[in-house]
């Protein structure tokens, strides 16, 4: 949650020019200066908060431009390091083909352009170490006159800090001269756990590492594939909630054709390798709505995985002859239903079925298949990301988001995002979440802005989550529905959202510090 306030001062026409705003917003390369160089920002503890500092140069251009943050001091000595604040020059990408519309699309592209969306950050997160002789680098840089360079900062608030008020600068210099503006951090006195409430699963296909699965963890992501040694690591450095067990029956959208199910003698064997910590499902088959042909042969997965304590999970619709897995328990053949908006809003009964049974719902998103839901293609509008997860998810009783592939890089991926095309239409960053980290000098994978506002979303969830949690469900859901109630309600306005988190976070601080008061000697 943010403020903006208005810091007066005197620049000389050949000195930065900067401004700050949110993190729903995206500059573009010419748009016109503002007079903000304040921002207040409120967040609880294990939260990041993220802001946006943005550089004009003025007509004689800047050169060696750097840009850095000072330590956050609050009272009795409390102090959040610059070292828990990361930064991040925004790299712009320019959009060629845009995304489809549909003819009534109440959700639409942008169209073409230069959007930002890569994230190079200035220190290497794992070493803490600038990253020199790259292709692509954080600072010091050169600005042409009158352009916009806008810089990404996430400020993450330790768990073991007081709350109260925080206070630091940031400042950018150039040849030219510098500007400052100042950061008022409010930490409210709750803490976000560990491991978050909306499970997720996020596949990578070619950058199988562990930096790219840390990179995901670190904006509360689960990734789908993660090698067992890691697994310890994860669970208690990054708060580790699933994983996919890995045995595929080869069924999707183009094929309605099943391997035989894995014994239930391999599936314990292979279950016993994991830590009973973390959820283990197994992604069994992908987009199978028009296969009924498989009904039976999903049963026998499902039995032999259940019968090895695996929760089966299937991205389709729910359908009445998968509401028993014929083992004689009455459990559903797939534990967790995976579907796409047009697809929950067909059958809206069947989702109320299976929820009341006790299965899991998730939603995923895929290119642009309908004209009202959000999209993940870079040229929508940003709050499209954090909606999604957070606030609608909370108010249709989904659990779990998942994507299918986050590093779809094509062969110049800092400079051409066009991923993915079908049917003559084109989906810009579609599969790509990440970017390569050899081309910005670290050993792993820079994020995306998009990833950073799916982060936001899943902390979204999270108030929710902790307000219901504090025995105020009916107020905390009435609270998500003001900002997405479906597929079709949601708004638009990023002012609205932050309102919403602005009292989700004041009633949970309230509540909090009363119980805590109660609770004291």
């Amino acid at each position: 949650m943010f403020k903006l306030g208005r810091v007066d001062k005197k620049s000389s026409s050949f000195t930065p020019i900067v401004w700050v705003v949110p993190s729903l917003e995206r500059i573009g390369k010419t748009d016109k200066p503002r007079s903000i160089t304040r921002i207040e920002l409120y967040v609880d503890r294990g939260e990041y908060e993220p802001f946006q500092v943005v550089v004009q140069a003025p007509h004689s251009g800047l050169t060696n431009v750097k840009v850095s943050v000072s330590d956050l001091y609050g009272s009795n000595n409390q102090v959040i390091p610059k070292t828990n604040i990361n930064i991040y020059r925004e790299h712009y990408v320019y959009i060629s083909r845009s995304s489809p519309n549909f003819q009534e699309s109440i959700n639409k592209s942008l169209g073409s352009g230069w959007y930002p969306d890569g994230l190079i950050p200035f220190v290497d997160i794992v070493t803490q170490k600038p990253s020199t002789k790259v292709e692509l680098k954080a600072v010091p840089f050169d600005l042409n006159p009158k352009q916009n360079q806008p810089f990404w900062i996430d400020v993450f608030v330790p768990r073991n800090i007081k709350s109260g008020q925080y206070k630091g600068t940031f400042n950018v210099i150039s040849e030219q001269g510098k500007a400052e503006g100042k950061i008022l951090l409010t930490v409210w006195n709750f803490e976000l756990p560990k491991v978050p409430s909306l499970n997720s699963s996020f596949a990578s296909w070619i950058a199988k590492t562990k930096r790219t699965h840390e990179e995901l963890l670190k904006h509360k992501l689960m990734p789908r594939d993660i090698r067992q040694e890691d697994e310890r690591e994860f669970i208690d450095k990054w708060g580790l909630a699933s994983k996919n067990l890995g045995y595929w029956s080869g069924a999707n959208t183009r094929t309605c054709q099943m391997k035989p199910a894995p014994s239930v003698k391999d599936v314990q064997a292979a279950a016993a390798h994991h830590y009973s910590e973390i959820l283990l499902y197994n992604q069994t088959a992908d987009e199978i709505d028009h296969c009924p042909v498989l009904y039976k042969p999903m049963k026998e997965w499902a039995r032999n995985l259940h019968s090895s304590g695996i929760t089966n999970l299937v991205t389709m619709t729910p359908v009445p002859e998968l509401y028993d897995d014929g083992s004689g328990t009455g459990r559903s053949a797939v534990d967790i239903w995976v579907l796409l908006p047009k697809m929950y809003n067909a059958t809206p009964y069947r989702i109320s079925e299976v929820l009341q049974k006790g299965d899991k719902v998730w939603s995923y998103n895929a290119l642009v298949q309908d004209e009202y839901s959000p999209k993940w293609e870079i040229d929508f509008e940003p709050i499209n990301f954090r909606i999604q997860p957070g606030f609608i998810s909370q108010s249709l009783g989904l659990t779990g988001i998942l994507y299918w592939r986050v590093d779809l890089w094509t062969k110049d991926p800092w400079n051409d995002v066009q991923t993915y095309s079908s049917e003559n239409h084109d989906y810009p960053g579609e599969g790509m979440l990440l970017y390569p980290g050899q081309q910005v000098g670290i050993n792993g994978v820079a994020p995306s802005m998009r990833l950073k506002w799916l982060r936001e979303g899943v902390e979204d969830y999270e108030y929710i989550e902790i307000l219901k949690h504090l025995g105020y469900k009916e107020r905390a859901l009435e609270l998500a529905q003001k900002v997405g109630r479906d597929w079709r309600n949601w708004t638009h306005d990023p002012k609205v959202l932050n309102s919403i988190r602005q009292q989700l976070g004041e009633e949970i601080n309230r509540l909090s510090s009363r119980e805590n008061y109660s609770n004291s000697p």
